[in-house]
């Protein structure tokens, strides 16, 4: 994972092969797979590159197919699907060891004045009033404190809240859980850079909310978890350097899997992206 906004700046900057391929770069992990925000955030960039600056990039939609190995790079091969006036479409395919291991579908749009609503941002603090996931984690051991730093360091974190502890109790939703988050320092003015950190920083927590309500978190050795699919709805322009809301819930879980969804808020209370994830959550009986 990227331990600081250079390193994850350095992982967004790809590597031209040929027309349309692009090799990704590896951040230093200790973690056994490649963490799926960063395919999905370097598949965005492979993607973007293929389309002219008219177009911006509105949705993507994303199936995890394989873990990926955090010790070779990742090679992209982007499929120019439609060049319309209005809409470019763009499929990415993410492949190691000649297997792939992610698949991305893109939308792009010329701007367009139209019709406008958006749902109003909740009630919460301000994020210099959350507490930094780096704390909460400290209070599991100096290990895993220093195992955030290493690998997430780039992220700056606030807890808000989750039902139940932050949050009402609500038994009409009872799985949220609300987070500030940024990148940890500036990046580049490129929309392409702040979208794709963006895509990276919403893999990070999306899950968890599918386990508030059975007292149990993704690092626990109980459960099996993996990224199953992603999607990204973005409504407007914004910076993933600075503050925005991730208003996450999860509607449903069973049969193993668990699905989340999410609003995202700038600071100033504009809707400005929605993200959709479902995921396996299966109980991890320590057989296999």
């Amino acid at each position: 994972m990227a331990g600081s906004a250079e390193e994850l700046a350095s992982i967004l900057d790809l590597e031209r092969l040929e027309v349309d391929l692009y090799r990704g770069t590896q951040a230093r992990t200790e973690r056994q797979r490649v963490f799926g925000g960063q395919v999905a955030a370097q598949s965005v960039v492979a993607a973007t590159r293929t389309v002219d600056g008219d177009h911006a990039l509105h949705s993507l939609h994303s199936y995890f197919l394989r873990p990926g190995d955090p010790s070779v790079p990742i090679v992209y091969d982007v499929e120019r699907i439609r060049d319309g006036r209005s809409f470019v479409t763009r499929r990415v395919l993410a492949r190691q060891h000649g297997r792939p291991i992610y698949y991305m579908t893109a939308s792009f749009q010329v701007a367009e004045s139209g019709f406008e609503h958006q749902d109003g941002m909740p009630d919460v603090p301000p994020p210099q009033d959350g507490i930094p996931l780096a704390e909460l984690v400290r209070r599991q051991g100096q290990s895993a404190a220093e195992e955030w730093v290493r690998e997430w360091a780039a992220l700056d974190v606030r807890h808000v809240g989750v039902t139940g502890m932050g949050l009402p109790d609500d038994p009409d939703h009872p799985a949220r859980a609300r987070i500030w988050i940024r990148v940890d320092g500036q990046l580049a003015d490129d929309p392409t850079v702040q979208a794709a950190a963006f895509t990276y920083a919403s893999d990070l927590t999306l899950l968890g909310a599918t386990l508030v309500p059975h007292g149990i978190t993704l690092g626990s050795p109980r459960l099996q978890p993996a990224s199953l699919d992603h999607t990204i709805w973005f409504h407007r322009p914004f910076r993933a350097d600075e503050w925005w809301l991730y208003d996450q819930f999860s509607p449903f879980a069973g049969g193993a899997r668990g699905l989340a969804l999410a609003r995202v808020f700038t600071q100033s209370g504009e809707l400005v992206a929605t993200v959709a994830q479902e995921g396996l959550i299966r109980r991890h009986d320590g057989r296999s």
